[in-house]
């Protein structure tokens, strides 16, 4: 394989990309519109665009990914897609009669400068938008950010074209759940109704790209976040944002356009985040914690006293996107492991301060690349060999090569099956998470344990 030709020596490249530990931002952004119920993502851009935006998603979540295309040609490429969309537009409502059409740009349409709000206004006042239907916008193109910033600013259009203020509060939290599986936003929710607190929660994929399997095909499903919600989210009584860089920005605009004040918070994955962000939603709802709550925290606790002496000292090396990185480095310190490379796609100074803070009390050179590659990532595992390997699917290449264990984690996992429905937020998800952490340890105990060591009873 390509990946043993891997040089352990370093060089600086400024020019040059090796194996991208990121996704482009159209995915991003085309995974956040699945979150708005009865929505259909649009891709403005060529058709093999939108198919690999598609693919990798279906990939990901083994569920069929509805999107429509513009379907550039060179007359659109030379012209401009303004034709292409408001006849996509037409197509769209008159064939699969969607609540929404979401638009996100792509490399080519931003290029040659398509005005999206300009061609819908032109498809408004052709009467292509039928009454009580929208159409929203996000600019994405791939040349910047990733998949992560694709999801943020698709998030943010929700806010811009949706929310509402009429002047009266209502009691309910907003709560944007950030670039996380179906799964968390279920978990998320979950915790929240533990907690009698009413929320809306958006984007929300859950009951979309983990729906149950009923012998029937929906285009759209029961979940995702209503417009109703959408709207109302003015009148919210505050805003906790889970994610940094995913959902920080939806948040910030919200409270500029109607007054909500936000919260951001890390990803609630481990047990410290997991306890800023059930403290943050009792403070906001004016709430106590239920026992139940309380139980799950206690489990957890317990888990991790059980399995200390395995985690105690371990060097970790982790890829993927940052808000997910910060949240899985802070636990992991929590735990007395030692993340030592940290490699994101996604560029970020705070990003770097953030993880230079939390494994500052690590006893050992950190290694941080933001943005970075996976080739970088190698050669680091290569000159400071790590215990455990955590990513996404492309680093089965690296644990491979280096025989190093491995644990799934993130975005895209093209592997495996069931992420999209087990949680790795909140207590629960984190007992999942140690659950697989240790087990990848042990597995590789057993297998290099000679006969006399290869104990039944740990």
């Amino acid at each position: 394989m390509l990946l043993r030709h891997t040089s352990k020596e370093i060089v600086n490249r400024k020019a040059l990309t090796i194996n991208p530990a990121k996704t482009c931002q159209p995915i991003g952004a085309m995974y956040a519109a699945l979150g708005i119920h009865g929505c259909l993502p649009h891709s403005h851009g060529s058709q093999g665009c939108c198919a690999y935006h598609r693919s990798t998603l279906t990939r990901h979540y083994k569920e069929p990914v509805m999107a429509a295309t513009s379907s550039f040609t060179e007359g659109a490429s030379v012209f401009g897609g303004q034709a292409n969309l408001v006849q996509a537009i037409d197509n769209i409502f008159t064939i699969y009669d969607p609540e929404v059409i979401a638009v996100h740009t792509t490399c080519l349409s931003e290029t040659i400068g398509d005005d999206i709000p300009q061609i819908a206004g032109k498809a408004q006042a052709d009467g292509k938008i039928p009454a009580g239907k929208y159409v929203i916008h996000a600019n994405t193109p791939s040349y910047t950010g990733s998949h992560v910033t694709g999801f943020a600013s698709m998030t943010r259009a929700m806010v811009d074209y949706f929310a509402r203020s009429s002047g009266q509060r209502s009691d309910r939290i907003n709560i944007i759940p950030g670039y996380v599986e179906p799964s968390d936003m279920e978990e998320i929710r979950r915790i929240a109704v533990e907690m009698g607190v009413r929320i809306i929660l958006f984007p929300d994929t859950s009951n979309v790209l983990n729906r149950p399997q009923t012998g029937r095909y929906e285009m759209f499903p029961k979940g995702g976040v209503t417009v109703e919600e959408l709207m109302s989210t003015g009148d919210s009584r505050t805003t906790l944002a889970l994610g940094r860089l995913a959902s920080g920005s939806a948040a910030r605009a919200l409270d500029t356009r109607c007054k909500v004040p936000c919260e951001i918070l890390d990803l609630p994955i481990g047990l410290n985040a997991t306890d800023a962000f059930v403290d943050a939603l009792r403070k906001a709802a004016a709430v106590s914690v239920p026992d139940t709550i309380t139980t799950e925290r206690g489990r957890m606790l317990d888990i991790i006293t059980d399995m200390h002496q395995y985690f105690y000292g371990k060097k970790v090396a982790l890829t993927g996107d940052p808000d997910q990185l910060v949240s899985l480095s802070e636990f992991l310190v929590s735990i007395d492991m030692q993340p030592i490379h940290i490699v994101t796609g996604t560029p970020g100074k705070k990003f770097e301060t953030r993880i230079r803070e939390i494994t500052g009390e690590v006893p050992h050179r950190v290694n941080i690349g933001a943005p970075g590659d996976m080739f970088l990532f190698h050669q680091w595992i290569k000159n400071d060999p790590v215990d455990l390997l955590m990513g996404n699917s492309y680093v089965k290449y690296i644990a491979r090569d280096e025989d190093i264990p491995f644990v799934r984690f993130g975005f895209p996992i093209t592997d495996r099956i069931g992420h999209s429905y087990f949680p790795t937020v909140g207590y629960r998800g984190g007992m999942r998470l140690l659950e697989k952490i240790l087990d990848a340890l042990l597995d590789r105990k057993d297998r290099d344990s000679p006969e006399e060591s290869f104990e039944l009873v740990m």
